[in-house]
């Protein structure tokens, strides 16, 4: 069963007490006839998957949550990792709902979903697909197997390069990459660039200034230790694209198993940070 937000103090601490995991956020007003034609399904949903955390909040009780939060319609479910809002589902549509749940918690439960680095998520939820893009990849083993922790993986196609350009759905910060590919053909010299007007050619990315030079050791290739970024460069990234140059034995293609991308959104939930607008509590404005 969701569990039910008393007040706006509770909320902060449901969301700490999470974790990593998956929360998904009910805003709900008594008086809201599609909030409660949804609640049933909503109450299902929390028995059918357990890893999730589903939380209740009614908007009158916990008013300054639903500001800070900014949700101005009933019901609005809004999702929730390590605290960072992912998305939102506006309305009483239970096949919208649901599938948002699939698509967010894809991964969880698997080796490496729990295991990011404090305060930072695995960004693979805020990836928007229609704006990612890979030069050079195979037919075969294409740039999407290297998104997802099992399930096949990329390899490059005619030489030893590749160009992988990621477009997120919101502005995000990146703190680190996760890399798992073998010792022999895994990717060596990585080149990063960050909010292109479009994907980069070879030409281009071979003769352009990076934002970060990366040189990675058979260690770095194991999917365990992150591998640090440059932080305060990669503070409000939109689009990010890596050029694979080499790999680490100069063999004809390179192959990678898993690229994670960690990282944080711009705009973290901190209850904290919130300040009232106008007057004190119970006043109307």
């Amino acid at each position: 069963m969701p569990t039910v937000v008393p007040d706006d103090s509770r909320f902060q601490v449901e969301l700490t007490n999470a974790g990593t995991k998956l929360v998904v956020v009910d805003f709900m007003a008594s008086w809201c006839g599609p909030c409660h034609r949804i609640a049933p399904a909503f109450e299902d949903m929390s028995r059918r998957y357990p890893n999730i955390v589903f939380l209740k909040v009614d908007v009158d009780q916990c008013p300054e949550t639903a500001s800070s939060q900014g949700v101005t319609a009933m019901p609005t479910f809004i999702f929730y990792r390590n605290k960072m809002k992912l998305s939102q589902v506006k309305g009483a549509d239970v096949s919208a709902l649901e599938a948002k749940i699939k698509e967010l918690s894809s991964g969880d439960g698997e080796e490496g979903s729990e295991s990011t680095v404090q305060g930072h998520i695995d960004l693979v939820s805020l990836i928007q697909k229609s704006a990612c893009e890979c030069l050079n990849d195979s037919d075969d083993h294409p740039f999407a197997n290297s998104m997802a922790s099992t399930g096949g993986y990329l390899e490059s196609d005619c030489d030893e390069q590749l160009i992988m350009s990621y477009g997120f759905n919101q502005a995000v910060k990146l703190h680190s990459l996760k890399i798992t590919a073998p010792e022999d053909n895994g990717p060596k010299t990585l080149k990063l660039f960050i909010n292109q007007p479009r994907t980069l050619d070879f030409d281009q990315a071979d003769s352009s200034e990076p934002v970060q030079i990366l040189e990675l050791k058979p260690e770095d290739l194991k999917g365990e230790q992150p591998v640090l970024l440059r932080y305060v460069k990669f503070q409000n990234v939109q689009n990010f694209q890596i050029f694979v140059k080499d790999n680490q034995s100069g063999a004809d293609t390179t192959r990678i198993d898993h690229l994670a991308i960690i990282g944080s959104t711009i705009s973290m939930t901190n209850m904290s940070d919130f300040k009232r607008v106008a007057g004190k509590k119970g006043e109307s404005h």
